[in-house]
């Protein structure tokens, strides 16, 4: 990993299979299901996450990640699933942030009791109150900065630092943030995870999940993880991995874009609240220049009519009323309808999930364009 080229170079060219026959631009594609294994040791099979195009497209992520090494998985949830699974067992307790992607909280919920691992969702950002949920049993802290979708921030060194304290690993969905714009390893975190459904994938027709870390703990995850299944068909791996060559300026387009949005709806009469990390009213705004490079391409808010929500989403012209995120596109949802649908009203409403909350994807169009169909829609309610 060669941490003095810059961001685009990596994108693009870190992670690349070399084309020796016919020397293509590109990577080539191997969709072979059986090798040669009188050769070395390295006995290779997809399930196994060692085909060429499977290690050549971690070694990307591990590069963009400042890791040792990655891994690449059939579905965000299937890499979130492995990273905790691979170190727990029936009788461990894990801590984790309250304000998560519903998805993840809906796995908390309807599995660790299944296998009689033990939880705690701490509703608050403060260090010292995951302190305080620590048992004798705890084994893993698990995060989301920004958080999806009420962009909250947490301190990563912190929770590195205390999660080191008491021998415990620290965990972190990156999704939101990318690669581009936080790396958690520089912060001490153990494990990063993604659903490269998002910003990696950037065009919303790839479904994959990520995680980088250091080779021991990544080892690890492999050899729990071939027991499991969950990995990546190899011409979505290799479609990932051309659509991560643009991941660096897509990003960036999308950073700048949302700055200028979140602006524009914090002076909009129609709306109460927006969450953007990048705003200086954002109670997380000075933690999040130190840790973050961009402020990210999400954000969320909230209209002053909460029932009118769903209708604004459908009075959208260019804006795309869709579940998913980080494409080139910019699409908004409303989360209680969609990523937090899996969970209940009273817990939704626990975690400050109303149901006039828009998440909004800003994607990489015109910036005028975008701000024209906010405004077309909003004199439609």
């Amino acid at each position: 990993m060669d941490k003095k080229k810059g961001l685009n170079t990596r994108s693009v060219h870190d992670g690349e299979l070399i084309d020796e026959l016919y020397e293509g631009a590109v990577s080539p594609i191997y969709l072979s299901t059986a090798y040669n294994y009188t050769e070395g040791d390295d006995d290779k099979y997809p399930r196994y996450f060692n085909t060429p195009n499977q290690l050549a497209l971690s070694n990307k992520i591990a590069s963009l990640e400042n890791c040792e090494k990655g891994l690449v998985f059939g579905s965000g949830i299937a890499a979130i699933f492995a990273s905790m699974f691979t170190f727990l067992k029936s009788g461990d307790h894990v801590i984790f942030q309250s304000s998560l992607y519903g998805g993840t909280i809906n796995m908390i919920v309807k599995e660790f009791k299944k296998f009689n691992i033990d939880h705690t969702l701490v509703e608050s950002l403060e260090i010292n109150d995951y302190k305080k949920e620590i048992k004798s049993n705890t084994k893993i802290i698990y995060v989301e900065t920004p958080s999806n979708p009420l962009l909250q921030v947490i301190d990563l060194k912190e929770v590195s630092k205390l999660a080191k304290k008491n021998k415990l690993l620290s965990i972190i969905d990156n999704t939101f943030a990318s690669p581009i714009n936080q790396n958690p390893s520089d912060f001490g975190i153990d494990i990063v995870v993604h659903s490269a459904t998002k910003y990696l994938g950037g065009h919303s027709d790839i479904l994959a999940g990520a995680i980088a870390s250091s080779k021991t703990i990544i080892d690890k995850i492999v050899a729990s993880s071939i027991n499991y299944g969950g990995n990546l068909s190899e011409h979505t791996v290799w479609l990932l991995e051309r659509s991560m060559k643009t991941l660096s300026i897509r990003v960036n387009a999308q950073n700048e874009n949302a700055l200028r949005i979140a602006n524009f709806l914090e002076k909009n009469e129609n709306v109460s609240i927006v969450n953007y990390p990048g705003l200086k009213s954002h109670p997380q705004y000075e933690l999040s220049k130190k840790q973050m490079r961009g402020f990210g391409g999400m954000l969320s808010f909230t209209l002053k009519y909460e029932k009118k929500a769903n209708e604004f989403a459908r009075f959208l012209r260019i804006i795309k009323p869709a579940g998913s995120l980080g494409g080139v596109e910019s699409t908004v949802t409303c989360p209680a309808l969609t990523s937090h649908a899996k969970i209940t009203k009273q817990q939704r409403e626990k975690y400050g999930i109303s149901d006039g909350l828009l998440r909004f994807s800003v994607g990489i169009e015109d910036y005028q364009d975008l701000e024209d169909d906010l405004i077309q829609a909003f004199e439609k309610i």
